[in-house]
C-alpha cells in the first residue's frame, strides 16, 4: 500500500515548535548522545556472563552497530524535525503505529530512571559514600532524590542546561580512563586473571543471554533527533552525531569489559555491583590514598548517572511532547512546550512520575538488590526492544516510499543494502524481545540448561507479571492517548521534514 506524501501536523504542534531554540551544535549533540545511551550499568551486567562477553561484543558492534548505525544517519539527516522517532514513524506507517512506538520509546526513560539507575546509583552510595539499610526509609529518600534531579535537569532550558549532559558524558569518559589507566597499573603489579583463548569462545547460551542486554546497550543513537528543532544545522549534524558517537560507544563498551574480565573473576560480578567492584580492586595501588580516590571515582560515577538519566529526558521526552501535540497522546496538555524555557515540562513532570511509581512497585518484589537490579533492567530492555520492532522498519520504508527525499547521508549500497540491514537488525530485535520478555524459553527448546529461579533471584511468575503488565500498561495508554487527541487531529495544517529554513514545520 503505498504511503501517503505527507500525513500533515496539527496547527498546535506548529505552534509549539515556535518556542523552540536553536542552541544544539554538532559537538553538544555527540555529548548528549554520548550521555544518554552509552550505560556504565550495563559493564557489570555483561561482564558478569565472563570472558564470551567480549567476543559477542565484538561480533554484535559488527553485525548490528554498524549497519544500525548507518540505517539511522540516513534517515535522521532526510526527516528533520523535532520528535524524530514519531515523525518518522507517522510518515511510514501513520499515526496510530507511531503513538505505540513512541509510547514504548519513551516510558523506557522513566522506567529505566525509577529502575535501573536509581538502583545502581543508590546502591554506590550506600556501599561506599553512606552507610544504610537495603528497603529502609533511606533507600527510598535517596532513590527519590536521584529520580527527580534528573526531571529538574530537564525541565531546564536547553540552552542553558545543555551542560548537564555533556558533563555527565565527560564525568563517563574520564571515569572510565581512570578506571582503564589503574588497571593497567594494577595488572603490572599483580597479573591478570589467568584467561584462555578457549574462554572467549562463543556459546549459543551465552548468545540468547547477551543479546538483550547488548542491543540495548547499543540502541538509541538516533534520539538526539528529538530534538532535532533544537539543532542549528540538524540535516548536516544529525548523521555526524550517530556516526560518531555510535563509534565512541563501541570502545567505551570494548575496552572497561576486557579490563573487568581481567581484573575480576566473572563468577563475582554482578550488573549491580560489578563495575564499582572492579574499580575498588585495582584501586588498591593507591595505597593508602585508595579511599579518596574510591570516592572520588563514586562521585564521577554518579554524576555520569544523573547526566545519562537527564540526557535521556530531555530527548525522550521532547518526543513524546510532539506526539501530544500531534494528536497522538492525550490532546494538548501534554503537548505543551514552555514559552521561555522551551521545554515539555508537563511531560517531564509525568516521565519523574512514572519514574517514582514504578521504583516503588519494584521496591516490592523480594530478592536482594543485585536480582531486583536485573529485572527492573530487563524490563526496561524490553520496552525499548519493542519499540524498535517498529522504528527500524519504519526507516526501511521510508527509503523506498520517500526515494524523493533530499539525503545529505546515504547509506552505501543502494537499496538492497538499506534493506538487507533493515532485516539483520530487526531480526536482532524480535530475537532479543523475546529473550526478554519469555526468558528461559529458547533454552528449553534447544535442550539447554535454564533456571530463571537461579539466573534472575525473584520469582518468575513475579517476572512476568511485572514485565507483561507494563507492557500492557504501555499499549494501553498509547491506544487511549491516541483516541483522546482526535479532537487536535481536526485541525490539520500542511508541513514540511526537509529541515529548511521554517522552523515550525514538521513534514513534507
Amino acid at each position: 500500500m503505498p504511503t501517503p506524501r505527507s500525513s500533515g501536523t496539527t496547527r498546535f504542534a506548529q505552534k509549539q515548535n515556535e518556542v523552540l531554540h536553536r542552541t544544539l551544535g554538532r559537538f553538544d549533540i555527540v555529548f548528549i548522545v554520548v550521555s544518554a545511551v552509552v550505560g556504565l550499568e550495563m559493564l557489570g551486567s555483561v561482564s558478569s556472563q565472563g570472558p564470551e562477553t567480549f567476543t559477542w561484543l565484538v561480533v554484535l558492534i559488527l553485525v548490528f552497530l554498524v549497519p544500525y548505525a548507518l540505517i539511522f544517519a540516513e534517515t535522521g539527516s532526510a526527516f528533520v524535525g523535532e520528535g524524530g522517532v514519531y515523525l518518522w514513524v507517522r510518515e511510514a506507517f501513520g499515526r496510530p503505529a507511531a503513538a505505540v512506538a513512541s509510547a514504548f520509546t519513551w516510558i523506557t526513560q522513566p522506567v529505566w530512571v525509577g529502575g535501573s539507575m536509581a538502583f545502581l546509583s543508590t546502591e554506590a552510595v550506600r556501599e561506599h559514600l553512606v552507610a544504610f539499610e537495603a528497603g529502609s526509609v533511606a533507600d527510598y529518600a535517596v532513590k527519590l532524590v536521584i529520580i527527580w534531579a534528573t526531571v529538574l535537569a530537564a525541565v531546564l532550558s536547553l540552552r542553558r542546561a545543555k551542560w548537564i549532559p555533556s558533563m555527565g558524558a565527560v564525568c563517563k569518559i574520564v571515569f572510565l580512563g581512570i578506571f582503564i589507566v589503574t588497571a593497567v597499573v594494577y595488572a603490572a603489579e599483580h597479573g591478570v586473571q589467568g584467561l584462555a583463548l578457549g574462554d572467549f569462545s562463543p556459546t549459543v547460551s551465552g548468545f540468547i543471554t547477551l543479546t538483550p542486554l547488548l542491543l540495548f546497550a547499543f540502541l538509541g543513537f538516533e534520539s538526539g533527533s528529538s530534538a532535532s528543532g533544537e539543532m542549528k544545522d540538524a540535516s548536516k549534524d544529525v548523521s555526524f552525531a550517530v556516526l560518531r558517537s555510535s563509534a565512541l560507544a563501541g570502545v567505551l563498551y570494548l575496552v572497561p569489559v576486557l579490563t573487568i574480565l581481567l581484573v575480576i573473576p566473572h563468577q563475582d560480578i554482578d550488573g549491580l555491583t560489578g563495575l564499582i567492584t572492579a574499580v575498588a580492586t585495582v584501586f588498591d595501588v593507591y595505597g593508602p590514598a585508595a579511599p579518596a580516590m574510591l570516592t572520588l571515582a563514586v562521585v564521577l560515577f554518579l554524576l555520569a548517572n544523573v547526566g545519562q538519566g537527564a540526557a535521556w529526558m530531555i530527548m525522550s521526552d521532547r518526543m513524546q511532547a510532539i506526539a501530544a501535540a500531534d494528536g497522538s497522546f492525550f490532546g494538548g496538555f501534554f503537548g505543551k512546550f514552555h514559552a521561555t524555557l522551551g521545554t515539555p515540562i508537563r511531560v517531564n513532570l509525568l516521565s519523574g512520575t512514572i519514574s517514582t511509581v514504578f521504583m516503588l512497585a519494584a521496591m516490592q518484589l523480594t530478592g536482594t538488590s543485585a536480582a531486583l537490579f536485573d529485572v527492573v533492567l530487563s524490563v526496561a530492555i524490553t520496552t525499548y526492544l519493542f519499540s524498535y520492532l517498529i522504528v527500524i522498519p519504519a526507516a526501511i520504508r521510508l527509503r523506498f516510499s520517500r526515494p524523493d527525499q533530499p539525503r545529505p547521508f546515504t547509506v552505501p549500497g543502494g537499496n538492497g543494502v538499506m534493506l538487507a540491514f533493515g532485516i539483520v537488525t530487526t531480526g536482532f530485535v524480535a530475537l532479543g524481545s523475546w529473550v526478554s520478555v519469555f526468558p528461559g524459553t529458547l533454552e528449553t527448546l534447544l535442550g539447554l540448561d535454564y533456571d530463571f529461579s537461579e539466573a534472575m533471584g525473584v520469582p518468575y511468575a513475579a517476572f512476568e507479571a511485572l514485565t507483561l503488565g507494563t507492557i500492557g500498561v504501555i499499549v494501553a495508554i498509547a491506544l487511549v492517548g491516541y483516541v483522546a487527541g482526535a479532537p487536535l487531529r481536526r485541525d490539520m495544517v500542511e508541513a514540511d521534514l526537509t529541515g529548511g529554513s521554517d522552523r515550525s514545520a514538521l513534514t513534507s
